[in-house]
């Protein structure tokens, strides 16, 4: 549907750009966006895309909202503690814009749920916090043709790529089920603002992928570190012996 008199006012700016404009905008008004985890990454991802004009936006965490989270996880408040984080998360995005559309999952994905859930979607975010997750989330989205951006924050750093499965090299490929440390106690970190700079990347990424402009983070591993600066982005490749794509 064309755009009315208040979209166009609200999304001016990206009427401006001729990469996007009205047609891209009205695009981002019909995307369906899937973000699993509304904690750190989540939330500059959930509030980049609600504010871009992404018409409808899936939020699935099973978790409360704890005063320790507060620190990074901005899509929560004080007010917010002790409820479902998605619940906390619908209040802050509706504020932002009551026409996007919220699907909320309060749950864990699951090799039981995933394909009902992943089926409405085009995009996915793993905005999760570990790796368990993280593989489930790269064989679901693999089995249901999902591209999907998968980033990880630690300390103060953080770093994120771009899936497209059967295409690209997937989260499997780079990372090693049977080389993942076990980590017990107290996590390290991160600064607060880290989740800030790599969620707002896959914001960018999925804005991307929805208007299929620039170049997607596939094959490459972006890597920031906060305390030198230092950006770099790393090649990356399919493993044909990975099995979750390997051919």
């Amino acid at each position: 549907m064309p755009l009315n008199d208040n979209q166009r006012e609200r999304y001016a700016r990206h009427l401006t750009l001729q990469e996007i404009g009205e047609a891209g905008q009205e695009k981002l008004l019909q995307a369906k966006v899937l973000i699993i985890g509304a904690g750190g990454l989540g939330s500059p991802a959930a509030f980049y895309l609600a504010a871009a004009g992404i018409g409808t936006i899936g939020l699935m965490d099973g978790d409360r909202v704890e005063l320790s989270n507060l620190q990074r996880q901005l899509l929560h408040t004080t007010a917010s503690i002790g409820e479902e984080k998605v619940t906390s998360a619908q209040a802050r995005l509706g504020a932002l814009d009551p026409a996007i559309k919220l699907e909320l999952y309060p749950c864990r994905l699951t090799a039981e749920n995933a394909q009902e859930i992943l089926a409405e979607y085009e995009f996915v975010i793993d905005a999760t916090d570990n790796f368990d997750s993280k593989f489930l989330i790269a064989r679901a989205c693999h089995q249901a043709g999902k591209p999907y951006s998968h980033a990880g924050i630690r300390q103060f750093y953080g770093q994120t790529m771009t899936v497209h499965p059967g295409v690209s090299a997937c989260y499997r490929c780079v990372f090693h089920e049977e080389g993942i440390p076990i980590t017990t106690g107290t996590p390290s970190g991160p600064m607060g603002a880290i989740p800030g700079v790599i969620g707002s990347l896959q914001a960018i990424e999925a804005i991307k992928h929805t208007l299929s402009i620039g170049t997607p983070l596939t094959n490459t591993l972006l890597t920031f570190d906060a305390l030198t600066m230092n950006t770099r982005k790393v090649p990356v490749r399919r493993d044909p012996f990975c099995p979750i794509c390997g051919r």
